[in-house]
């Protein structure tokens, strides 16, 4: 069986994925993804005109979610979220579902056009998701998953595409505000904290992925049973939530990005809960102890269900926790580049608290540039450029970070300046909201547009929420973009040029010749 696939960075020749993905995904699944893809087109047909039900979008998110890159390999699981959503399109009259042979084949700048939507509105819908399980929905966004689906089924001039690009870049936007309310209106807003990398002796759960209301019920039900919690990956910043960090049992982050995972997890004496992206295929050194929960899945891998009103039970990861014992002693980890300890925290409501002294560092000139150093880590070669980057950028420039992408450098201690640390963690890629609230702060406090600022935008991609956040920025009329390690495979040479030509999006080449191209 073959399989098309091209919408992560590490995909097979730079061009696409046609025997097995790079990922781990198998053609059965591939081809299940396209299925469900399809019937979610048929669903959104099915909705026009007419109010879906709470199930309907529910599915709508969870479908599109469930596609993203490294979150759902159980083809058994996708057929059954395609047989719901077909359920669901017959209550809604039954229109037909695109063809999944379409979705690849046609005139390759609509293909790249219809990707870049698709791609963007899966990394949308992970947005979505996490704010709609702490009872976060917005009618807009929720509406526009519907008039986005339907727009992949239908024809349309470039610069029609083009249009549908930029407003859901908007929206998106409007997504990940509401996902920010969502998480600060709940655990309140971050603060700068310092996080160990080392592991205490005893029983310990590893959780990653971006969903802090698993974490949060997961360090309900370790109460008192003498189970440290761990995060790992993209889980880091729930360190800075007030509500989150209050509990003791929150010790630390174990590993670092998720590429990482086969060597980190290898025979851990520990069970590690998914709760999102990244899931490699797990090694047998350690797949016994794999738990995934939300729209995560693997064959074999035990799943962590809902319950009444969204409560799970996580008694098996305790029991494995239990079971497993940890580590006999205290052991003593690092990150790629020695470092044992990690900031987090500095979320939009902490970096505007020190607003002014941002301020007066860049018009004193203590400042010279602001770098926005940040995205998806990954395992293609090259990736070595964002530590370097960080590394040769001159003592008089701050490096803004968020995302996994920071895991190439967030250990690194390269000093402060005026009181502030140089390397400045605003959170998870579902932080970027923060990120762009400060810029457009800054704007405003310098009386100029942000393209004007001493600000530069570098950053790694890899998979769908990567994009969609691309696409924001693009929106914004935020043009300079560096981007790397390699431009994404689903853009065709004519769409390129097109986003190159209005938006002065860059391709990164080596540290130095960009550090000397941005700083003259």
């Amino acid at each position: 069986m073959s399989m098309f696939c091209f919408q992560c960075e590490q995909t097979a020749g730079g061009k696409g994925c046609v025997k097995s993905g790079i990922c781990g995904k198998k053609p059965d699944v591939a081809e299940k993804h396209d299925e469900l893809t399809c019937a979610l087109i048929g669903l959104a047909r099915s909705a026009e005109g007419k109010a879906p039900s709470k199930e309907a979008d529910e599915l709508v998110m969870k479908g599109l979610f469930a596609t993203v890159t490294n979150v759902n390999f159980d083809a058994k699981r996708i057929d059954e979220l395609i047989k719901l959503v077909e359920e669901e399109k017959e209550k809604l009259g039954g229109a037909e579902n695109f063809a999944v042979k379409d979705l690849w084949t046609q005139d390759a700048d609509i293909v790249s056009l219809r990707s870049t939507l698709l791609f963007g509105m899966r990394g949308m819908a992970a947005y979505a998701w996490h704010a709609y399980v702490l009872g976060k929905k917005d009618k807009e966004v929720t509406s526009w998953f519907y008039k986005g689906l339907r727009a992949l089924g239908r024809q349309h001039t470039a610069d029609e595409w083009l249009e549908l690009l930029m407003e859901f870049g908007n929206i998106n936007l409007k997504c990940m505000g509401l996902l920010d309310k969502a998480n600060t209106s709940t655990y309140g807003h971050p603060v700068p904290t310092k996080v160990t990398m080392d592991v205490e002796k005893g029983p310990f759960i590893i959780i990653t992925g971006h969903d802090l209301l698993d974490l949060k019920q997961l360090l309900e039900q370790t109460k008192d049973k003498g189970i440290n919690i761990y995060t790992h990956g993209e889980m880091l910043p729930a360190h800075g939530y007030p509500e989150l960090k209050k509990y003791p049992h929150l010790k630390g982050n174990f590993g670092t990005a998720w590429q990482n995972q086969q060597k980190e997890f290898d025979n851990v004496p520990a069970p590690i809960l998914f709760t999102t992206n990244c899931l490699m295929p797990p090694k047998a050194s350690y797949a016994d102890r794999v738990f995934t929960t939300s729209v995560v899945g693997y064959p074999g891998m035990k799943h962590i269900a809902e319950g009444i009103d969204g409560v799970k039970d996580f008694s098996p990861v305790i029991q494995k926790a239990l079971e497993l014992g940890g580590y006999d002693e205290d052991k003593h980890f690092t990150g790629i580049n020695g470092g044992s300890e990690l900031m987090t925290g500095f979320a939009r409501n902490a970096v505007l608290g020190v607003a002014d002294k941002l301020i007066d560092a860049v018009k004193s000139g203590a400042i010279k540039h602001i770098f926005l150093v940040g995205g998806c880590d990954g395992a293609r070669p090259g990736r070595n450029y964002y530590t370097e980057f960080v590394k040769k950028a001159p003592k008089d420039t701050v490096i803004l970070t968020l995302a996994c992408g920071k895991y190439r450098f967030n250990d690194l201690d390269i000093g402060e300046i005026g009181g502030l640390p140089r390397i400045i963690d605003m959170g998870q890629c579902n932080d970027a909201y923060s990120a762009i609230q400060v810029a457009s702060a800054l704007a405003k406090a310098f009386g100029c547009g942000v393209n004007d600022l001493p600000l530069t935008l570098v950053l790694s991609w890899y998979e769908q929420k990567a994009v969609c956040i691309l696409l924001t920025l693009l929106a914004l009329g935020i043009r300079n973009i560096y981007l790397g390690p390699t431009l994404p495979a689903f853009l065709s040479s004519n769409v390129l040029d097109v986003l190159v030509e209005k938006f002065d999006l860059k391709p990164i080449s080596t540290p130095e010749e960009d550090l000397k191209a941005i700083i003259k």
